[in-house]
This record gives structure tokens, sequence and C-alpha cells, in this order.
């Protein structure tokens, strides 16, 4: 049974479960699983799509993706990211969070931001558009806090942090995204907000956490941040698995009586 957007308002201190997922059989998987929500990230621009950054990203791309998600995984909660500039105006973030809710099947939609922000979620939430904040590190903006690095080390960033995660949540906001911040201001933040905390790279006091599914079983190459615990190499299996299939076909092996007709 798909959650509500009202039990995700009540789900403070329930320990909840988000997993990032871009498509038909890693949701599908997902919802196996039992995960409790999807976020369909424009990460799937560097981990899917071969970008340098999220940047590049098309609404177009994010509704593509957001599609075959809600396939894969029809009975749970599914959150799409507005892509970068989307969201510049309340009249872009409204046709744009239109476009992922109706035609792409998503519950709720996510944007990057504290303070500078909040106008445009109270504008969505006041058109009856669930929205999902995220602050600290905000990729689609990284290059202007200094790369993908730690957030909130020094008191004035954390003070930042914690006053856009709290604009958020008066806006409207039926949850907030930590992302790379130290773990105190994390549980600073999650106990001080009403509305529930999903942590990635945040420590564990946060109300949810949040893994990108490639990471978690090892599909995206070497790298591997230190906030990531993967649960397994499928990559090394995979690519072990097509080099044997290789080595078949050219030794003549495959295929064999047992898979001709």
């Amino acid at each position: 049974m798909r959650r509500t957007v009202k039990e995700f308002r009540e789900a403070k201190g329930k320990r909840l479960v988000y997993l990032t997922a871009y498509d038909y059989p890693t949701a599908r998987l997902a919802e196996e699983a039992g995960v409790d929500a999807i976020l369909v990230g424009d990460s799937l621009g560097m981990v899917v799509l071969g970008y340098p950054s999220t940047v590049p990203v098309t609404l177009e791309e994010m509704l593509h993706h957001t599609k075959a998600a809600r396939r894969g995984a029809p009975n749970t909660f599914l959150v799409a990211d507005l892509p970068y500039l989307s969201y510049a105006t309340l009249d872009r973030a409204l046709g744009a969070a239109e476009r992922l809710l109706k035609e792409g099947g998503a519950d709720a939609v996510k944007l990057e931001g504290g303070e500078e922000v909040a106008e445009i979620v109270r504008g969505l939430t006041r058109a009856g558009v669930p929205v999902l904040g995220h602050v600290g590190l905000t990729p689609q903006t990284a290059s202007q806090l200094g790369g993908y690095k730690l957030q909130g080390k020094r008191r004035e960033e954390a003070e930042r942090i914690l006053k856009g995660a709290l604009a958020l949540e008066e806006a409207g906001a039926y949850g907030v995204v930590l992302e790379m911040v130290p773990t105190p201001l994390a549980k600073e933040i999650t106990e001080k907000l009403s509305i529930h905390t999903v942590g990635i790279g945040a420590g564990p006091y946060t109300d949810a956490q949040v893994l990108v599914f490639h990471d978690v079983v090892g599909l995206y190459g070497e790298f591997k941040p230190r906030f990531v615990k993967r649960y397994l190499e499928a990559g090394k299996l995979i690519q072990e698995a097509l080099a044997q299939y290789a080595k078949e076909v050219r030794e003549g092996v495959f295929p064999g009586p047992e898979h001709s007709f």
C-alpha cells in the first residue's frame, strides 16, 4: 500500500527508508525490498547519463525516468527532483511539478535550497504540490559551495543551513533532506524540526536515510563516498559474467545444444 503525504508528515522518528532509483528494474527491486519511498534524483545525470554534474539534466529527462520508476514501483511513494533552474520562478516550478505529478506519476517533488527557495515552496504547497526540501550540500549549486564536500563545519554555515531547514518547514515542506553535514548539526536540525529529516552523509540521528541504488549495490565504478555502505559488489559480478559470456562465444561454447532449436 502506497504511503500518503499525511503519513510522511507524521513520520517523525520512525526511521524511514528512502532509496534513489532511476528506472523500471531498479524501482521494481526497491519496491520488492519494501523501501518506504523512492527518489528519482537528478543525480541520474551522472549515474545513468554520464554527465559531469546534475546541471545538464532536463525536465524531459526527469520525466522520462520518473515514468519508468513509477511503472516499476506502482505501490511506493515516489519523489521526483525538479532539475536545475526549473524552479527559478514559481510559474516555472508549478509547470515542472505539474508534469512530474500528472504525467510522471510522482507523489511529490524535491528542490534544493533553504531560505532562498522558501517562497517557491510556499507557492507550490499552496497549489497542493507536496514538496521535499534539500539543504546542506546542494549538488545543483555545488560549485558555489566549493565542490562536493562537507557543509556546515563553520558556525555561520551551520546557522545558514539550520535557518534554511526551518524556512522550508514554515513554507510547507513535508520533509527535508540533509546532505553532507556534520552529525551534530543534523541532530540539532532534526530535533528542532517537526517534519522529518532525510539524511545522506548526515549521521545516524535523522528520521530517515537515503542512498543511491547504484552505490548500495556497487554499480557505480570505484567511486565510493565515505557515507556510502556497499551491501554488494554487483558491478564486479556483472563484469565477470560478461567476460565469461564473451569468452564462451569466442571459443564456440555458447550457444550449446541446450540453447538451440
